[in-house]
């Protein structure tokens, strides 16, 4: 049985990628990103209930008004009788009638409450740790590129990082489109996708360089060699990013609200981080190399004739 070109069809796969990050670049523009509090800085309010209370109870009633994404931590001393009665509101900023109006709520459902503490604080997240964590991204790509360059070549570590660069501006052109809340555990999230794209390329690339041994003694199709690397690691491919999914599937269903965004991110980031692998990373390796090839046979011509 024949098997499907995958490389041979590598401009459907680029208009496919470009037409998401093109989409995702405009949108970022005109719309931009729902940033989280830990980017914007917000509100805090700390209450203390005379009896405990259930945070799934608390998270309803911020819910009712929009704010299901706030972060909610009951604090206590254990085993005793204001264990979970002390409930730490961490939201948006809030106008006043706002405030009020969720003051009234909780007294209604859960009881008369002590204020402990009620401000607007900064961002946790400032820029010069956006910067910090830019930096530090772009410095470890540069890192990926010398290191897969050192082990096999210069051309599997550009295209190894136009992959990485391709999942993550994917992720972000695809939460700017649904405008999903960014916060800092977005930030985990896109250095673990990473990871995991950036192992996914590197173990097809490494059946890339043993079959090309084999590639230079026969002769044949770069093009045929790269398909035949990617069907021989496409089962391991397969279980893997399905191992994952279904884990991140299930974070995102049962895990609560708070960790939704978190498991978001790393379910797109995970299917592209494998898409990218073997229709973006491959592809764009044996584009690279026919242009040496294409570049090495000009110059050979022009020096037969210039002899």
């Amino acid at each position: 049985m024949k098997q499907f070109d995958i490389v041979g069809h590598r401009k459907i796969w680029y208009a496919f990628s470009l037409t998401i990050i093109i989409a995702g670049i405009i949108c970022m523009f005109v719309k931009g990103f729902n940033l989280g509090i830990d980017f914007t800085g917000g509100t805090i309010i700390d209450l203390q209930f005379q009896k405990p209370v259930q945070i799934n109870t608390v998270r309803s009633i911020m819910g009712s008004y929009d704010l299901a994404d706030s972060q909610i931590q009951l604090s206590g001393v254990a085993n005793s009788a204001t264990a979970g009665s002390n409930v730490m509101i961490r939201t948006k900023d809030l106008p006043q009638k706002e405030r009020e109006a969720i003051m009234v709520a909780m007294q209604e459902k859960l009881g008369n409450y002590k204020v402990l503490r009620e401000e607007k604080v900064g961002a946790v997240i400032g820029k010069e740790l956006v910067m910090n964590a830019v930096w530090a991204t772009l410095i470890s790509w540069l890192l990926i590129i010398a290191y897969v360059s050192y082990r096999f070549e210069f051309k599997f570590g550009l295209a190894a990082i136009l992959a990485l660069v391709h999942d993550t501006l994917v992720v972000l052109s695809i939460f700017s489109l649904t405008q999903k809340q960014i916060d800092s555990s977005f930030v985990a999230a896109i250095l673990t996708i990473i990871g995991f794209s950036v192992n996914d390329t590197i173990v097809i690339f490494d059946r890339i360089r043993e079959n090309l041994k084999l590639h230079f003694r026969r002769g044949g199709d770069i093009e045929e060699l790269a398909n035949r690397s990617i069907y021989q690691t496409l089962t391991r491919s397969i279980y893997t990013v399905t191992t994952v999914l279904v884990t991140t599937i299930a974070l995102y269903f049962f895990g609560g609200d708070t960790t939704k965004n978190f498991a978001f991110a790393l379910i797109i980031g995970f299917a592209f981080g494998s898409y990218s692998s073997i229709f973006t990373a491959t592809p764009l390796w044996v584009t690279f190399t026919e242009y040496s090839q294409r570049r090495k046979e000009k110059k050979k011509m022009a020096t037969e004739e210039s002899c």
